[in-house]
Parts: C-alpha cells; sequence; structure tokens
C-alpha cells in the first residue's frame, strides 16, 4: 500500500495515465484472461461484489437520520442487491469458492479495498479546496460527486464485463447491474444541477481522479495474472 506523500505524488499525475480507449482496451484483456479460469473469474466477481458492498456501506453511513430522501434509499438498497448478486454468481462456477472478502479471495485485495476509501477521501478533500465545505455540507457533495464517477467507471466496466460473458455463453451475467447503474448515473447528475451550478467541471475533476485510481487497481490485476 502507498503511503500517504506518495499515493499524493500519484494523483498529481493523473494526466500521465491511458486515456479511456486504452483503459478499454486493456480492461477488455484483462477480463478476457479472468474469464478462462474459474478460480480467477470467482476471485474477480468477489472483488466487485466486495466493491459494491463498500458503495452500500458508505451510503447507509452517508444517510442522515431523519432527512435522507427516496433516492439515497433506493441507491443503498441497490447497492448491496448487487453485492449480494454477484457473490451469487460465483456458485455458477464453484460453490466453495471465496466464503467472504478476506485477502486470499481477491485479486489484488490492497488496491480492491482501498479503491473507493481512496476516492472519497479525495473527494473530500477537492470540495474541502474548493468551495470549503464541512461538516454534512461536504459528506453530502463527496456522495454525490464520487457516487457519479463510480456510475461513470460502472457503466464502462460492467459493459465490457457483459460482452465477454456473452461471447464466451457464461452462465454469469450482470444485465441487471448495468440496468440499474445507469439509472443511478441519471439520479446522480439530476442531484448535482441541483448541488452546484459548476457541477460539470467538479463531476470531471472527480472522473479523472477517480480514472488515477482505477488504473492503479487494473495494475495491480495485471500483475496478479502475469505471476
Amino acid at each position: 500500500m502507498m503511503g500517504r506523500s506518495c499515493f499524493r505524488n500519484f494523483i498529481a499525475t493523473k494526466d500521465l495515465f491511458l486515456p479511456p480507449m486504452k483503459q478499454k482496451e486493456k480492461l477488455r484483456t484483462i477480463v478476457n484472461r479472468i474469464v478462462t479460469d474459474n478460480e480467477l473469474h470467482a476471485k474477480w466477481l468477489n472483488c466487485l461484489s466486495m466493491m459494491e458492498n463498500t458503495g452500500a456501506r458508505k451510503i447507509s453511513k452517508y444517510e442522515h437520520p431523519v432527512y435522507t430522501n427516496i433516492i439515497v434509499l433506493k441507491h443503498a438498497a441497490e447497492e448491496a442487491r448487487h453485492a449480494y448478486y454477484l457473490k451469487k454468481q460465483i456458485n455458477k462456477l464453484s460453490k466453495d469458492a471465496c466464503p467472504d472478502y478476506s485477502y486470499p479471495f481477491l485479486l489484488a485485495p490492497v488496491e480492491s479495498y482501498h479503491y473507493l476509501r481512496q476516492l472519497d477521501v479525495l473527494a473530500c478533500r477537492y470540495l474541502k479546496n474548493k468551495l470549503d465545505l464541512e461538516g454534512r455540507a461536504l459528506m453530502h457533495g463527496a456522495y454525490l460527486l464520487v457516487t457519479y464517477a463510480i456510475e461513470v467507471r460502472a457503466d464502462m466496466l460492467y459493459g465490457i464485463y457483459q460482452e465477454v460473458l456473452t461471447l464466451i455463453h457464461s452462465k454469469v451475467n450482470v444485465k441487471s447491474i448495468i440496468a440499474e447503474e445507469e439509472g443511478h448515473l441519471e439520479e446522480m447528475q439530476r442531484m448535482l444541477e441541483v448541488f452546484h451550478p459548476d457541477w460539470r467541471q467538479m463531476a470531471e475533476d472527480m472522473c479523472a481522479t477517480e480514472s488515477a485510481l482505477f488504473e492503479n487497481w487494473i495494475n495491480a490485476i495485471e500483475r496478479v495474472l502475469k505471476n
């Protein structure tokens, strides 16, 4: 795991990372390799399940005990369902694989665990510096920006993953997740429009930060596949 100063330098150089099209090509190559091996495929599904579960728990932590609207409740429920659904898909590969989210049952476990957590920290830092937000307002802004960036990524990742699954006629599928993630993205955009008039630039900045973290994650997975 990289230290704080190293991570700051890593994020500061995010413009050096692969453009979106190259990231897609790299992800497709990685997924094509993963689905040929049931053990790797199970760990990949477990990683995705763990990340969805992390998102669900973060949303639940963000929820206000009184002033929580139906969109936030829906989002938390669907993220938890995605975690459960992905976990159930593992049974189609092996009934005894990946009983929990401990390191031996994940691909690139350190990067997988810290991906969303680091994005959340960086979103808070960004909003604190840009808008001088704090407290509940900071939490709300971070929730919107992080969720937006993650939904943009989910659209790309699950789309490529499903294309590969379809090509190999796999019993595993993520079609229901894709449909719900598209709805989340539309909801986040509407909420961001209310949040701040300069939301587009802020969303673009957060997507650039997420892109650096995502590439760090897939590079770590690529190293696992080469070992």
